[in-house]
Protein backbone atom coordinates (compact mmCIF):
# COMPACT_ATOMS: atom_id res chain seq x y z
CA UNK A 1 0.00 0.00 0.00
CA UNK A 2 2.33 2.25 0.99
CA UNK A 3 4.58 1.59 -2.52
CA UNK A 4 0.77 2.52 -4.32
CA UNK A 5 0.58 5.75 -1.90
CA UNK A 6 3.76 6.66 -2.48
CA UNK A 7 3.73 6.12 -6.96
CA UNK A 8 0.35 8.05 -7.19
CA UNK A 9 1.63 10.91 -4.84
CA UNK A 10 4.68 11.53 -6.91
CA UNK A 11 3.01 10.97 -10.51
CA UNK A 12 -0.04 13.21 -9.54
CA UNK A 13 2.35 15.89 -8.43
CA UNK A 14 5.35 16.22 -11.31
CA UNK A 15 2.15 15.61 -13.89
CA UNK A 16 0.58 18.82 -12.04
CA UNK A 17 3.58 20.89 -11.86
CA UNK A 18 4.28 20.12 -15.57
CA UNK A 19 0.88 21.00 -16.69
CA UNK A 20 0.43 24.01 -14.38
CA UNK A 21 4.07 25.34 -16.04
CA UNK A 22 1.99 25.33 -19.59
CA UNK A 23 -0.90 26.59 -17.95
CA UNK A 24 0.67 29.74 -16.22
CA UNK A 25 3.14 30.86 -19.78
CA UNK A 26 -0.41 30.47 -21.71
CA UNK A 27 -2.44 32.53 -19.32
CA UNK A 28 0.87 34.91 -19.32
CA UNK A 29 1.21 35.23 -22.90
CA UNK A 30 -2.94 36.04 -23.04
CA UNK A 31 -3.76 32.54 -24.10
CA UNK A 32 -7.35 31.40 -23.20
CA UNK A 33 -6.82 28.05 -21.31
CA UNK A 34 -10.32 25.97 -21.29
CA UNK A 35 -9.22 23.05 -18.89
CA UNK A 36 -6.23 22.16 -16.78
CA UNK A 37 -6.51 18.52 -16.22
CA UNK A 38 -4.06 15.98 -14.31
CA UNK A 39 -5.17 12.73 -15.12
CA UNK A 40 -7.34 10.94 -17.70
CA UNK A 41 -10.76 9.45 -17.92
CA UNK A 42 -13.81 10.04 -15.71
CA UNK A 43 -13.40 13.12 -14.12
CA UNK A 44 -13.37 12.54 -10.25
CA UNK A 45 -13.28 16.16 -9.08
CA UNK A 46 -14.32 19.78 -11.32
CA UNK A 47 -14.24 22.94 -10.40
CA UNK A 48 -13.88 26.84 -12.22
CA UNK A 49 -12.11 29.05 -10.07
CA UNK A 50 -15.04 32.25 -9.95
CA UNK A 51 -14.06 35.06 -13.18
CA UNK A 52 -11.88 32.38 -14.86
CA UNK A 53 -12.69 30.04 -17.82
CA UNK A 54 -10.47 27.20 -16.98
CA UNK A 55 -12.50 24.24 -16.41
CA UNK A 56 -9.93 22.64 -13.44
CA UNK A 57 -10.27 18.66 -13.47
CA UNK A 58 -9.00 15.89 -11.45
CA UNK A 59 -9.19 12.59 -13.58
CA UNK A 60 -8.93 8.85 -12.69
CA UNK A 61 -6.24 7.42 -14.39
CA UNK A 62 -3.23 9.68 -13.01
CA UNK A 63 -0.86 9.00 -15.74
CA UNK A 64 -0.72 12.17 -17.46
CA UNK A 65 -2.17 15.41 -18.02
CA UNK A 66 -3.00 18.12 -20.24
CA UNK A 67 -3.86 21.86 -20.67
CA UNK A 68 -6.32 22.19 -23.59
CA UNK A 69 -6.79 25.83 -25.16
CA UNK A 70 -8.47 28.00 -27.42
CA UNK A 71 -7.27 26.54 -30.85
CA UNK A 72 -8.67 26.75 -34.51
CA UNK A 73 -7.32 23.68 -35.10
CA UNK A 74 -9.56 21.92 -32.46
CA UNK A 75 -12.44 23.42 -33.12
CA UNK A 76 -13.87 26.71 -34.27
CA UNK A 77 -13.33 29.85 -32.27
CA UNK A 78 -15.21 32.96 -32.62
CA UNK A 79 -14.14 36.01 -34.08
CA UNK A 80 -13.85 37.91 -30.98
CA UNK A 81 -11.57 35.58 -28.88
CA UNK A 82 -9.61 34.60 -32.16
CA UNK A 83 -6.32 36.52 -30.56
CA UNK A 84 -6.96 34.43 -27.47
CA UNK A 85 -6.42 31.35 -29.72
CA UNK A 86 -2.91 29.62 -29.22
CA UNK A 87 -2.86 29.20 -32.90
CA UNK A 88 -2.50 33.10 -33.65
CA UNK A 89 0.04 33.75 -30.72
CA UNK A 90 3.28 34.84 -31.81
CA UNK A 91 5.97 32.01 -32.43
CA UNK A 92 8.25 33.35 -29.22
CA UNK A 93 4.95 33.13 -27.26
CA UNK A 94 3.91 29.46 -28.35
CA UNK A 95 7.53 28.17 -28.22
CA UNK A 96 7.54 29.43 -24.20
CA UNK A 97 4.02 27.74 -23.45
CA UNK A 98 5.48 24.48 -24.63
CA UNK A 99 9.27 24.96 -22.94
CA UNK A 100 7.21 25.72 -19.46
CA UNK A 101 5.92 22.36 -18.93
CA UNK A 102 9.43 20.89 -18.63
CA UNK A 103 10.79 23.59 -17.25
CA UNK A 104 8.58 23.66 -14.44
CA UNK A 105 9.87 20.22 -13.87
CA UNK A 106 13.77 21.21 -13.42
CA UNK A 107 12.24 24.35 -11.12
CA UNK A 108 10.61 21.76 -9.24
CA UNK A 109 14.37 19.39 -8.88
CA UNK A 110 16.00 22.55 -7.97
CA UNK A 111 13.60 23.24 -5.36
CA UNK A 112 13.54 20.02 -3.88
CA UNK A 113 17.18 19.46 -4.15
CA UNK A 114 17.65 23.02 -2.14
CA UNK A 115 15.27 22.11 0.43
CA UNK A 116 16.99 18.88 1.74
CA UNK A 117 20.05 21.05 1.27
CA UNK A 118 18.51 23.87 3.46
CA UNK A 119 16.57 21.56 6.12
CA UNK A 120 20.24 18.38 6.02
CA UNK A 121 20.35 15.21 5.74
CA UNK A 122 22.08 12.28 7.89
CA UNK A 123 24.85 10.41 5.47
CA UNK A 124 27.42 8.43 5.74
CA UNK A 125 30.87 9.71 6.35
CA UNK A 126 33.23 10.11 3.50
CA UNK A 127 35.12 7.00 5.31
CA UNK A 128 35.94 4.05 2.39
CA UNK A 129 35.54 0.49 3.37
CA UNK A 130 37.67 -2.37 2.28
CA UNK A 131 38.20 -2.10 -1.37
CA UNK A 132 36.97 -5.10 -3.63
CA UNK A 133 40.26 -7.22 -4.60
CA UNK A 134 41.74 -6.43 -8.33
CA UNK A 135 39.35 -3.39 -8.76
CA UNK A 136 40.79 0.20 -9.30
CA UNK A 137 40.85 1.58 -5.81
CA UNK A 138 42.47 -1.81 -4.74
CA UNK A 139 44.88 -1.51 -7.65
CA UNK A 140 45.48 2.20 -6.88
CA UNK A 141 46.94 1.03 -3.24
CA UNK A 142 43.51 2.26 -1.24
CA UNK A 143 43.12 -0.66 1.97
CA UNK A 144 40.07 1.18 3.65
CA UNK A 145 39.32 3.27 6.87
CA UNK A 146 40.76 6.12 4.42
CA UNK A 147 38.96 9.20 4.69
CA UNK A 148 38.19 11.30 0.96
CA UNK A 149 38.32 14.91 1.44
CA UNK A 150 38.73 15.91 -1.60
CA UNK A 151 37.70 14.87 -5.32
CA UNK A 152 39.61 16.56 -8.74
CA UNK A 153 38.46 14.86 -12.30
CA UNK A 154 41.56 15.32 -14.48
CA UNK A 155 43.44 18.52 -13.99
CA UNK A 156 40.07 20.40 -12.82
CA UNK A 157 40.59 22.17 -9.22
CA UNK A 158 39.84 19.25 -6.58
CA UNK A 159 36.72 19.79 -4.71
CA UNK A 160 35.55 19.12 -1.13
CA UNK A 161 33.59 15.65 -0.43
CA UNK A 162 30.90 15.97 2.04
CA UNK A 163 29.74 12.34 2.39
CA UNK A 164 29.96 9.17 1.13
CA UNK A 165 26.67 9.51 -1.41
CA UNK A 166 28.86 12.66 -2.42
CA UNK A 167 31.63 10.27 -3.36
CA UNK A 168 29.65 7.40 -4.85
CA UNK A 169 27.71 10.79 -7.10
CA UNK A 170 31.19 11.80 -8.44
CA UNK A 171 32.73 8.29 -8.53
CA UNK A 172 29.08 7.20 -11.03
CA UNK A 173 29.88 10.78 -13.12
CA UNK A 174 33.42 10.30 -13.72
CA UNK A 175 32.83 6.65 -14.67
CA UNK A 176 29.89 7.03 -16.48
CA UNK A 177 31.82 10.21 -18.23
CA UNK A 178 35.15 7.95 -18.96
CA UNK A 179 37.26 10.57 -16.97
CA UNK A 180 40.26 9.68 -14.31
CA UNK A 181 39.05 10.72 -10.89
CA UNK A 182 41.81 11.95 -8.30
CA UNK A 183 40.78 10.92 -4.30
CA UNK A 184 42.66 13.33 -1.92
CA UNK A 185 42.29 10.66 0.97
CA UNK A 186 43.44 11.49 4.66
CA UNK A 187 43.82 8.51 7.85
CA UNK A 188 41.27 10.86 9.48
CA UNK A 189 38.65 13.98 8.95
CA UNK A 190 41.50 17.27 9.22
CA UNK A 191 44.83 15.48 8.59
CA UNK A 192 47.00 16.04 5.78
CA UNK A 193 45.70 14.27 2.49
CA UNK A 194 47.79 12.77 -0.69
CA UNK A 195 46.40 11.99 -3.84
CA UNK A 196 45.25 8.70 -4.83
CA UNK A 197 44.64 8.48 -8.63
CA UNK A 198 42.04 6.48 -10.25
CA UNK A 199 41.80 5.17 -13.42
CA UNK A 200 37.93 5.13 -14.13
CA UNK A 201 38.66 5.83 -17.67
CA UNK A 202 40.18 2.01 -18.29
CA UNK A 203 36.64 0.64 -16.94
CA UNK A 204 34.43 1.67 -20.48
CA UNK A 205 31.04 1.15 -18.60
CA UNK A 206 27.72 1.77 -20.03
CA UNK A 207 25.77 1.51 -17.49
CA UNK A 208 25.53 2.38 -13.77
CA UNK A 209 24.27 -0.82 -11.93
CA UNK A 210 25.64 -2.53 -8.92
CA UNK A 211 28.37 -3.62 -11.17
CA UNK A 212 30.03 -0.57 -11.73
CA UNK A 213 30.94 -0.32 -7.85
CA UNK A 214 32.40 -3.58 -8.31
CA UNK A 215 34.82 -2.65 -10.84
CA UNK A 216 35.44 1.19 -8.86
CA UNK A 217 36.11 -1.04 -5.99
CA UNK A 218 34.41 1.58 -3.34
CA UNK A 219 31.15 -0.27 -2.67
CA UNK A 220 30.48 0.93 0.88
CA UNK A 221 31.51 3.14 3.76
CA UNK A 222 33.75 1.65 6.51
CA UNK A 223 31.67 -0.33 9.39
CA UNK A 224 33.26 -1.48 12.41
CA UNK A 225 33.53 -5.54 11.55
CA UNK A 226 30.93 -6.13 14.30
CA UNK A 227 28.66 -9.16 14.70
CA UNK A 228 24.90 -7.75 14.51
CA UNK A 229 21.72 -10.27 15.42
CA UNK A 230 22.56 -13.64 15.09
CA UNK A 231 19.89 -16.34 13.77
CA UNK A 232 19.44 -18.80 16.57
CA UNK A 233 19.88 -21.83 13.52
CA UNK A 234 22.89 -20.47 11.56
CA UNK A 235 26.63 -20.64 11.74
CA UNK A 236 27.54 -18.33 13.57
CA UNK A 237 25.05 -19.31 16.86
CA UNK A 238 26.79 -22.94 16.50
CA UNK A 239 30.01 -21.63 16.62
CA UNK A 240 28.75 -19.44 19.42
CA UNK A 241 29.22 -16.24 17.87
CA UNK A 242 27.30 -13.34 20.32
CA UNK A 243 25.59 -9.85 19.05
CA UNK A 244 28.31 -7.22 19.00
CA UNK A 245 31.54 -9.44 18.58
CA UNK A 246 34.65 -7.37 17.28
CA UNK A 247 35.99 -9.72 15.05
CA UNK A 248 39.64 -9.09 14.72
CA UNK A 249 41.04 -12.03 12.58
CA UNK A 250 39.90 -14.80 10.57
CA UNK A 251 42.25 -17.62 9.54
CA UNK A 252 45.14 -15.37 10.76
CA UNK A 253 44.16 -12.66 8.32
CA UNK A 254 43.48 -9.18 9.81
CA UNK A 255 39.89 -8.25 9.50
CA UNK A 256 40.12 -4.09 9.22
CA UNK A 257 35.89 -3.38 8.34
CA UNK A 258 32.58 -4.72 7.82
CA UNK A 259 33.30 -5.24 4.17
CA UNK A 260 36.32 -7.34 4.76
CA UNK A 261 35.18 -9.28 7.26
CA UNK A 262 31.86 -10.09 4.74
CA UNK A 263 34.21 -10.87 1.74
CA UNK A 264 35.95 -13.65 4.36
CA UNK A 265 32.67 -14.78 4.87
CA UNK A 266 31.99 -15.12 1.29
CA UNK A 267 34.50 -16.97 0.02
CA UNK A 268 34.91 -19.31 3.01
CA UNK A 269 33.47 -22.14 0.54
CA UNK A 270 35.49 -25.18 -1.70
CA UNK A 271 35.04 -24.91 -5.33
CA UNK A 272 32.88 -27.95 -5.33
CA UNK A 273 30.33 -25.65 -2.75
CA UNK A 274 32.38 -27.47 0.03
CA UNK A 275 32.16 -26.19 3.95
CA UNK A 276 35.84 -24.86 4.91
CA UNK A 277 36.07 -24.26 8.52
CA UNK A 278 37.39 -20.07 9.63
CA UNK A 279 39.36 -19.97 12.74
CA UNK A 280 37.99 -16.89 13.94
CA UNK A 281 39.39 -14.09 16.70
CA UNK A 282 37.02 -12.34 18.20
CA UNK A 283 36.95 -9.23 21.03
CA UNK A 284 33.87 -9.74 23.53
CA UNK A 285 33.88 -7.86 26.55
CA UNK A 286 37.38 -6.68 26.26
CA UNK A 287 38.75 -10.18 26.26
CA UNK A 288 39.97 -12.17 22.79
CA UNK A 289 38.77 -15.63 22.33
CA UNK A 290 38.94 -18.02 19.57
CA UNK A 291 36.01 -19.43 17.66
CA UNK A 292 35.82 -22.58 15.12
CA UNK A 293 33.16 -20.79 12.67
CA UNK A 294 32.30 -22.92 9.38
CA UNK A 295 30.22 -20.81 7.13
CA UNK A 296 27.14 -22.48 5.38
CA UNK A 297 27.94 -22.97 1.48
CA UNK A 298 24.72 -21.61 -0.51
CA UNK A 299 24.34 -21.00 -4.19
CA UNK A 300 24.04 -18.24 -5.48
CA UNK A 301 23.49 -17.67 -9.47
CA UNK A 302 27.20 -19.58 -10.66
CA UNK A 303 28.82 -19.81 -7.96
CA UNK A 304 28.91 -21.08 -3.95
CA UNK A 305 29.51 -18.22 -1.23
CA UNK A 306 29.50 -18.88 2.31
CA UNK A 307 26.64 -17.56 5.04
CA UNK A 308 26.69 -17.80 8.70
CA UNK A 309 23.17 -16.68 9.69
CA UNK A 310 24.10 -13.03 11.46
CA UNK A 311 24.01 -9.55 10.31
CA UNK A 312 27.57 -8.44 9.81
CA UNK A 313 28.90 -4.77 10.05
CA UNK A 314 27.81 -1.70 12.38
CA UNK A 315 26.61 0.96 11.73
CA UNK A 316 29.14 3.94 9.47
CA UNK A 317 29.63 6.56 11.03
CA UNK A 318 26.92 9.85 9.90
CA UNK A 319 27.38 13.02 9.38
CA UNK A 320 25.13 16.05 8.92
CA UNK A 321 25.25 17.52 5.36
CA UNK A 322 23.51 20.96 5.80
CA UNK A 323 23.85 24.16 3.50
CA UNK A 324 23.08 27.59 4.26
CA UNK A 325 20.40 29.61 2.05
CA UNK A 326 22.28 30.81 -0.81
CA UNK A 327 24.83 27.51 -0.74
CA UNK A 328 21.76 25.68 -0.74
CA UNK A 329 20.33 26.72 -3.36
CA UNK A 330 24.00 27.14 -5.55
CA UNK A 331 23.73 23.36 -5.01
CA UNK A 332 20.19 22.57 -6.03
CA UNK A 333 20.59 24.50 -9.43
CA UNK A 334 24.46 22.48 -9.94
CA UNK A 335 22.39 19.52 -8.65
CA UNK A 336 19.62 19.25 -11.65
CA UNK A 337 22.42 20.42 -13.80
CA UNK A 338 24.25 17.24 -13.21
CA UNK A 339 21.86 15.16 -13.26
CA UNK A 340 19.83 16.70 -16.56
CA UNK A 341 23.40 16.42 -18.09
CA UNK A 342 24.21 13.29 -16.91
CA UNK A 343 20.65 11.99 -18.61
CA UNK A 344 21.00 13.43 -22.09
CA UNK A 345 24.62 11.74 -22.36
CA UNK A 346 23.68 9.05 -21.58
CA UNK A 347 20.29 9.00 -23.46
CA UNK A 348 22.66 9.80 -26.56
CA UNK A 349 24.88 7.17 -25.77
CA UNK A 350 22.22 4.63 -25.74
CA UNK A 351 21.04 6.42 -29.30
CA UNK A 352 24.59 5.62 -30.34
CA UNK A 353 24.66 2.16 -29.03
CA UNK A 354 27.67 3.31 -26.59
CA UNK A 355 25.23 2.64 -23.72
CA UNK A 356 23.20 -0.73 -22.99
CA UNK A 357 19.17 0.74 -23.08
CA UNK A 358 18.99 -1.49 -19.72
CA UNK A 359 19.15 2.05 -18.43
CA UNK A 360 16.02 2.87 -19.26
CA UNK A 361 13.04 2.41 -16.21
CA UNK A 362 9.97 2.42 -16.91
CA UNK A 363 6.32 2.70 -14.46
CA UNK A 364 7.06 -0.50 -12.04
CA UNK A 365 10.88 0.53 -11.15
CA UNK A 366 9.51 3.55 -10.37
CA UNK A 367 6.60 2.28 -8.03
CA UNK A 368 8.95 0.49 -6.74
CA UNK A 369 11.88 2.75 -5.70
CA UNK A 370 8.70 5.36 -4.76
CA UNK A 371 7.59 3.21 -2.13
CA UNK A 372 11.45 1.75 -0.98
CA UNK A 373 12.34 5.70 -0.86
CA UNK A 374 8.99 6.33 1.24
CA UNK A 375 9.62 4.09 4.13
CA UNK A 376 13.28 5.41 4.32
CA UNK A 377 11.72 8.64 5.41
CA UNK A 378 10.96 12.31 3.91
CA UNK A 379 14.36 13.23 2.75
CA UNK A 380 14.65 9.95 0.38
CA UNK A 381 11.49 10.67 -1.15
CA UNK A 382 11.76 14.32 -1.50
CA UNK A 383 15.41 13.10 -3.37
CA UNK A 384 13.39 10.60 -5.48
CA UNK A 385 11.36 12.88 -6.49
CA UNK A 386 13.76 15.54 -7.45
CA UNK A 387 15.24 12.85 -9.51
CA UNK A 388 12.25 11.69 -11.91
CA UNK A 389 10.85 15.29 -12.12
CA UNK A 390 14.16 15.84 -13.64
CA UNK A 391 13.95 13.09 -15.77
CA UNK A 392 10.31 13.65 -16.78
CA UNK A 393 11.79 17.48 -17.79
CA UNK A 394 14.56 16.18 -19.88
CA UNK A 395 12.48 13.22 -21.77
CA UNK A 396 10.12 16.10 -22.47
CA UNK A 397 12.58 18.13 -24.27
CA UNK A 398 13.40 16.06 -26.77
CA UNK A 399 12.79 16.18 -30.08
CA UNK A 400 10.33 13.24 -30.30
CA UNK A 401 7.05 14.72 -31.83
CA UNK A 402 4.84 13.59 -29.43
CA UNK A 403 6.46 15.55 -27.01
CA UNK A 404 7.18 19.10 -25.70
CA UNK A 405 10.33 18.69 -27.61
CA UNK A 406 8.98 17.67 -30.78
CA UNK A 407 7.11 20.94 -31.00
CA UNK A 408 9.93 23.03 -29.65
CA UNK A 409 11.65 21.57 -33.36
CA UNK A 410 8.91 22.49 -35.17
CA UNK A 411 8.79 25.74 -33.98
CA UNK A 412 12.53 25.91 -34.85
CA UNK A 413 12.26 24.81 -38.51
CA UNK A 414 9.07 27.50 -38.64
CA UNK A 415 11.31 30.25 -37.21
CA UNK A 416 14.47 29.50 -39.43
CA UNK A 417 12.29 28.86 -42.97
CA UNK A 418 9.58 31.61 -42.00
CA UNK A 419 6.96 29.04 -42.76
CA UNK A 420 5.30 25.81 -40.18
CA UNK A 421 5.82 22.52 -40.79
CA UNK A 422 2.99 21.44 -43.37
CA UNK A 423 0.14 19.11 -42.14
CA UNK A 424 1.25 16.12 -44.29
CA UNK A 425 4.49 16.30 -42.42
CA UNK A 426 3.18 16.72 -39.12
CA UNK A 427 1.19 13.36 -39.40
CA UNK A 428 4.06 12.01 -40.31
CA UNK A 429 6.03 12.74 -37.58
CA UNK A 430 3.65 11.97 -35.26
CA UNK A 431 2.85 8.33 -36.57
CA UNK A 432 6.78 8.66 -36.08
CA UNK A 433 7.23 9.43 -33.04
CA UNK A 434 4.16 7.89 -31.48
CA UNK A 435 6.09 4.49 -32.71
CA UNK A 436 9.55 5.22 -31.15
CA UNK A 437 7.60 6.33 -28.25
CA UNK A 438 5.96 3.22 -27.76
CA UNK A 439 9.30 1.34 -28.80
CA UNK A 440 10.47 2.96 -25.34
CA UNK A 441 8.37 1.96 -23.44
CA UNK A 442 8.39 -1.71 -24.43
CA UNK A 443 12.06 -1.46 -23.28
CA UNK A 444 11.48 -0.18 -20.44
CA UNK A 445 8.94 -2.13 -19.26
CA UNK A 446 10.65 -5.27 -20.28
CA UNK A 447 13.44 -3.71 -18.01
CA UNK A 448 11.17 -3.39 -15.18
CA UNK A 449 9.90 -6.96 -15.46
CA UNK A 450 13.36 -8.63 -15.79
CA UNK A 451 14.51 -6.01 -12.43
CA UNK A 452 11.83 -6.88 -10.36
CA UNK A 453 12.06 -11.08 -11.49
CA UNK A 454 16.30 -10.72 -10.95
Amino acid sequence: MTTLIAFVVALGLLIAVHEYGHYRMAVACGVKVLRFSVGFGKPLLTWRRKGSPTEFVLGALPLGGYVRMLDEREAPVDAAERHLAFNTQPLRSRALIVAAGPVANLLLAVALYSVVNWTGVDEPQPVIGSPVAGSVAARAGLQGGEWVAQVSVDSEEPTDVRSFEDLRWRLTQAALEQQDLTLWVAREAGASTHAVPLALSELNVTEADASLFQHIGITAPWTPPVVGEVMPDGAAAAAGLQAGDLVRRIDGAPVTDGQRLRALIRGAVGPQGQAVNQPWVVERAGRAMELQVQPKPERQGDAWIGRIGAYIGGAPAMTTVRLGAIDGLVQGVARTWEVSWLSLKMMGRMLIGEASVKNLSGPLTIADYAGKSASLGVTSYLLFLALISVSLGVLNLLPLPVLDGGHLMYYLWEGVTGRPVSEAWLERLQRGGVAILMALMAVALFNDVARLAG
